[in-house]
C-alpha cells in the first residue's frame, strides 16, 4: 500500500467477528452451562449448537477492537484496523460494514483456512451480554501481516486483549506493539474479559509495566489484574504503572488515573439499557478520539460516557445516532 492508503490517526489490531445477537431469558445461560456477562471460546460445533436455540437474530459486525474503531470513524477521525476475516460470506458482510462506516480496513481477507468468526451473543432482559466466540479465520493473523507502514505512521495503537488467546495472533500484536513504540506511538491496550485477565495474568502485568502508554478496562477488570479487594486498591495499584488507565464502572461513571490525578467522570443516563456489548468498546472511542484531538482528559471521559451511552440504548455494538451531533450538542465540541 502507499503511505496515503495508511495514513491513520489510530491503527487498532483485534479478532474480525460478526456478532449474532439475539435476547433471551436467563434459563438460556443456565441450560448451556454459560457465565452471565462473560466472553467464552467456544468451537465451530458449539457455535452452530447454541446458534440453532437462540431466537430470532440480529447480524452486525463486531469485534472489540473493530467497535472501537467504528466509533472513532464516526466521531470524525481516521482509524485503520487489523482483523482477519475469509473471503466468505460473513467476512464480506464484515469489511463492507467497517469500510462504509470509514475504518481503513488493512489486512486481505484469505481464500483458505477457516471461515469468517462469529460470536453468539445473548441478552439477558437486564441488558447484559454473554458472548460464545467461533474465532475462526480471526486466529490465523500472521506476524508478517502486519501492515507495518500504518502502524509507525500511526500516533496511536490500539490493541484488543481478546487476541491474547491465541498463540499466533499473540505474535503478531507484539510485532505491532514493537513497531510502533520503535516509531515514538503511544499504545493502548484493552483487558476485555475477567477470564482473559485471569488467563493472560502475569504476561499482562509485564505489559502494563513495559510498552502500555493507555489503559483501559471495567471495574472486575481492573480488580483481577490487581489483585486489590477495592476500587480504591486498584486505582493506587495502578497508579503510575501506566500513562493513562481507564477504570469503567457501568452505572456509576468512569474514573481516569493518572500518576498526579484521580478525575471521576459521572456516566451519561439512558432511559433504559437495551445492550449492554460495546459500552467498554465505544467509551475507548470516545476517549481515544479526545487524546487524537488533543483535549483535555476529563474531556476525553465525557465524551467516551457519552458515546458509550448511545450504544447501549439499542441491539448491537456500533452506534446508530450520530456521534458527532451527541458531542456536539452535549459538550458543545
Amino acid at each position: 500500500m502507499s503511505d496515503s492508503d495508511t495514513s491513520c490517526d489510530i491503527v487498532g489490531i483485534g479478532n474480525a467477528i460478526v456478532d449474532i445477537i439475539s435476547h433471551e431469558a436467563e434459563d438460556f445461560l443456565s441450560r448451556h452451562h454459560l457465565v452471565k456477562n462473560s466472553m467464552s471460546l467456544v468451537d465451530e460445533e458449539t457455535a452452530l449448537a447454541i446458534y440453532k436455540e437462540m431466537h430470532p437474530a440480529i447480524q452486525a459486525s463486531g469485534g472489540s477492537a473493530a467497535n472501537t474503531m467504528a466509533g472513532i470513524a464516526l466521531l470524525g477521525a481516521s482509524p485503520g484496523y487489523i482483523g482477519k476475516v475469509k473471503d466468505d460470506e460473513l467476512g464480506k458482510f464484515f469489511v463492507h460494514d467497517i469500510e462504509a462506516i470509514g475504518v481503513n480496513h488493512l489486512v486481505k481477507p484469505t481464500s483458505s483456512g477457516p471461515p469468517t468468526a462469529r460470536s453468539m451473543v445473548l441478552v439477558t432482559p437486564d441488558g447484559s451480554r454473554t458472548m460464545n466466540t467461533y474465532l475462526g479465520a480471526s486466529s490465523t493473523l500472521y506476524a508478517d501481516e502486519i501492515n507495518h507502514d500504518a502502524v509507525a505512521s500511526a500516533d496511536f495503537l490500539y490493541c484488543e486483549g481478546y487476541i491474547w488467546d491465541i498463540e499466533t495472533t499473540k505474535k503478531a500484536i507484539r510485532l505491532a506493539i514493537s513497531i510502533a513504540k520503535e516509531a515514538g506511538n503511544k499504545v493502548s491496550f484493552t483487558l476485555s474479559d475477567t477470564f482473559c485477565v485471569e488467563r493472560h495474568h502475569q504476561e499482562w502485568l509485564e505489559l502494563i509495566s513495559g510498552p502500555v502508554d493507555v489503559l483501559f478496562g471495567n471495574e472486575a477488570e481492573f480488580l483481577a489484574l490487581s489483585g486489590c479487594p477495592t476500587l480504591e486498591g486498584a486505582i493506587d495499584w495502578i497508579r503510575g504503572k501506566v500513562e493513562i488507565a481507564c477504570i469503567t464502572e457501568a452505572q456509576n461513571g468512569s474514573t481516569i488515573v493518572t500518576t498526579g490525578h484521580t478525575i471521576g467522570i459521572d456516566p451519561h443516563q439512558v432511559d433504559k439499557v437495551v445492550d449492554s456489548t460495546g459500552a467498554g468498546d465505544l467509551y475507548a472511542s470516545g476517549f481515544l478520539y479526545g487524546l487524537i484531538k488533543g483535549l483535555d482528559l476529563k474531556t476525553c471521559g465525557e465524551i467516551g460516557s457519552l458515546a458509550a451511552a448511545e450504544v447501549i440504548s439499542h441491539t448491537g455494538a456500533r452506534p446508530q445516532a450520530s456521534l458527532q451531533e451527541i458531542i456536539s450538542s452535549e459538550l458543545k465540541i
